[in-house]
């Protein structure tokens, strides 16, 4: 592993087997991969032969002690989104691209899964790797930089986007605006919003996350 790749806790196969696909769990601003590697419990029985990697985002978060961010929040304009989307993209796709070679496996062996920033870099980079992964899942998260998705697109790989009709961080808004971009671009979606739910997952959410990467990381013949 080279020295500026990412790194963060991770979960080997349940079947103590050799990964046969890999997840790729992306936390949100200010929190590290600590956190969503805490979704690996409630996927494990459904994914036996899945290597999970939680990676700490590259910037440290200001204000935190241990916290990571994927791009500076100072400003929340939709301009200073798109810019900082494209600041770890490449650490992102350098650590993709890293694990699927140490592990043998290609493209349609790995999905995403986003909360929040995370969800965010997820949406960006996914589209925009030339062979399409197998799958996305992004919760209470948004498309970052939706003008020039249509433009830059070059894989559209399956999407599952999960969020509260009660997020008073990201509101319900910025799922219903990504669906209408992605769907009008014709990606494969599904979208569940949990009632009353705030900037969080559901147990329904997890189940659904589940399922979904269970059948999209199925094995190929």
């Amino acid at each position: 592993m080279t020295e500026d790749l990412l790194n963060g806790p991770s979960e080997a196969p349940a079947s103590g087997a050799a990964p046969r696909s890999i997840v790729v769990l992306l936390h949100g601003y200010g929190s590290n991969g600590s956190d969503l590697i805490g979704f690996v419990p409630y996927w494990r029985d459904a994914l036996p032969d899945t290597l999970f990697l939680a990676p700490d985002a590259p910037q440290a978060c200001p204000g935190t002690a241990f916290g990571r961010q994927w791009w500076p929040l100072t400003s929340l304009a939709p301009e200073a989104r798109a810019a900082g989307v494209r600041v770890s993209a490449p650490a992102l796709n350098a650590f993709i691209d890293h694990h699927l070679a140490a592990h043998g496996l290609v493209e349609d062996r790995l999905a995403l899964v986003g909360f929040s920033q995370g969800t965010m870099m997820a949406l960006h980079v996914a589209p925009r790797r030339q062979r399409p992964i197998a799958g996305v899942v992004g919760y209470a998260g948004m498309l970052a930089d939706p003008d020039a998705l249509g433009e830059e697109v070059r894989s559209k790989p399956p999407i599952l986007l999960a969020h509260g009709d009660a997020d008073d961080v990201l509101p319900l808004t910025a799922m219903r605006q990504a669906e209408a971009r992605l769907t009008a671009l014709g990606f494969p979606l599904q979208t569940y919003v949990a009632a009353g739910l705030g900037h969080s997952v559901d147990a329904e959410g997890l189940a659904l996350g589940a399922r979904f990467l269970a059948e999209t990381l199925a094995s190929r013949p």
